[in-house]
């Protein structure tokens, strides 16, 4: 189960970061801009990845979830080769949404499955492992959208090429289509009873948690879809019950976004960027009062757990500089150092692919190792995860020497991964097992509006205005100090909100 779900990461992946090694390619091709190039990795992609995350996390949480994995990777694989047939702006950034709908299957879906395979004690590690198909796939998308590029390029120099596709059209469709062999093998995995490595109490408790859902999935999808496209969204609560108060905060939402999206697009320009990421976000706030009138419980859980709380906003920091410095150093190189789509793709490909497993893998088993000797163990793992990347990427991008940029990336690339089994053990550990795809979608919705949708355009507006991309790879990475202090502050209530938990797991199996 786990290195299949490997597989699915590095799908994942491969089909998200191959854009990094196109992007100068596409540029050309299209006539765009940094920030436009940092909205279709971006905001394009994060804005409904994690809307659709969360109705896509509810249905794992009531059916086969190796199903929804299988449904989505050949959902996604489809949209990245149909990348390839882009000829515009628009049409890519269709393609880039269609590929973020998909992907929001898998991680919910993989989390809630380890979970229930993987005992509490050796979750950070193993979710460091799946994690770490994320620099595999990442390392895989340079290496062979890069290869792809240069080698088609020099077979048609001309432009006359078969379906006149461009090189960097070719690549997207070769990384897109093996993915559709990949979802049939999903396909075929053995799905675990929930809450069976947390013990009977929990299995149990899970079971009746669940009782009479299964057998519904297409309902359960259809109403958590209700619950966050507009207006259907707001047709719902009131049809719920909601009360006069809940209903004008969700009409001042609405106003403070449309006017917020207005004041930036006067500021900045870009209204796309700033549309997309209102809707996105008043999407997840109708969804977030949906959940309090259906299910309390699990909005309690979620939401009311201080630490869980202040811990994902940190994580999402860190993600904000991943995110951001992550696919816009791949430009970086080839800029400052004038070289192809190829020489960049294979040696930057294979230090993110093996630099990002071993620091994903190792984070992982450190973050459990403190865990089993202090509860706090995993946040304050984070707070040393958060600082140690800083030195390398600041050196990398004042270097005017390839050679020495390129270790220095080894490090930053290691580094940078070393968080990512701590936060996903956190987000599982305060949760009950039938509400974990739930709490995952929540995570990955906070990472991808903070990291994914703001990092690398934030980078490419900076880029765009000081026309120094690597000043503002480093100002974004001063997030990471941030998420620091969130950490400590989250490690203050850990304790306490575990205990809660394990009163709730207690109380709702009858033990109490």
């Amino acid at each position: 189960m786990l290195g299949v779900l490997v597989l699915v990461y590095v799908f994942n992946f491969l089909d998200r970061q191959v854009l990094a090694i196109l992007a100068e390619d596409i540029k050309a091709d299209l006539g765009l801009g940094d920030s436009q190039i940092g909205f279709l990795y971006g905001t394009a992609f994060a804005v409904f990845y994690a809307v659709f995350g969360i109705p896509l996390g509810r249905l794992a949480d009531v059916w086969v979830r190796r199903t929804v994995i299988s449904l989505g990777l050949a959902t996604w694989s489809l949209m990245t080769a149909a990348s390839g047939l882009a000829g515009n702006f628009a049409q890519l950034a269709g393609a880039r949404i269609g590929v973020g709908i998909g992907e929001a299957s898998a991680s919910p879906s993989a989390f809630s499955l380890l979970s229930d395979w993987f005992p509490p004690e050796r979750r950070a590690t193993v979710m460091a492992i799946y994690s770490s198909g994320l620099y595999i796939g990442a390392g895989l998308g340079l290496y062979v959208g890069g290869m792809v590029v240069d080698n088609w390029n020099q077979a048609w120099p001309d432009g006359n090429a078969p379906l006149g596709l461009a090189g960097w059209q070719a690549a997207f469709m070769v990384v897109g289509m093996p993915g559709l062999l990949l979802a049939v093998w999903v396909r075929t995995l053995r799905e675990p009873r929930r809450g069976a490595a947390d013990g009977p109490s929990a299995a149990q408790a899970a079971a009746e948690g669940l009782a009479g859902e299964e057998e519904r999935p297409g309902r359960v999808l259809l109403k958590e879809l209700a619950k966050v496209l507009p207006p259907f969204a707001v047709l719902t609560l009131a049809r719920a019950g909601a009360s006069r108060a809940m209903l004008l905060g969700n009409a001042a939402t609405a106003a403070g976004l449309a006017m917020a999206a207005w004041l930036l697009t006067l500021w900045l320009g870009d209204p796309v960027q700033w549309v997309a990421l209102g809707v996105g976000v008043y999407a997840s706030a109708c969804w977030v009062q949906n959940l309090a009138l259906g299910d309390p419980v699990t909005f309690s859980t979620i939401f009311r757990a201080r630490s869980l709380r202040t811990a994902v906003l940190g994580f999402s920091l860190l993600s904000f500089g991943s995110y951001g410095a992550g696919f816009w150093v791949v430009p970086w190189f080839l800029r400052n150092f004038d070289l192809s789509a190829g020489e960049a793709g294979k040696t930057l490909g294979l230090i993110a692919a093996v630099g990002g497993w071993a620091g994903a893998t190792f984070g992982g088993l450190a973050a459990d190792w403190w865990r089993a000797r202090k509860p706090q163990g995993r946040l304050y793992f984070a707070v040393v995860a958060a600082l140690l990347p800083l030195p390398f990427v600041v050196a990398m991008v004042r270097t005017d020497s390839l050679t020495m940029a390129y270790v220095l990336y080894v490090g930053a690339g290691t580094a940078n991964g070393l968080w990512l089994g701590a936060a996903v053990s956190t987000v599982q550990d305060l949760v009950l097992p039938r509400m974990r795809a739930v709490a995952s979608a929540v995570y990955l919705l906070m990472l991808t509006f903070i990291g994914l949708a703001m990092g690398p355009y934030t980078v490419g507006r900076m880029s765009e205005a000081s026309g120094d991309l690597g000043h503002a790879i480093e100002l974004c990475l001063l997030a990471n100090l941030v998420a620091i202090v969130l950490f400590l502050l989250a490690s203050r209530g850990l304790v306490a909100d575990e205990d809660k938990l394990a009163a709730q797991k207690a109380q709702a199996a009858g033990a109490a």
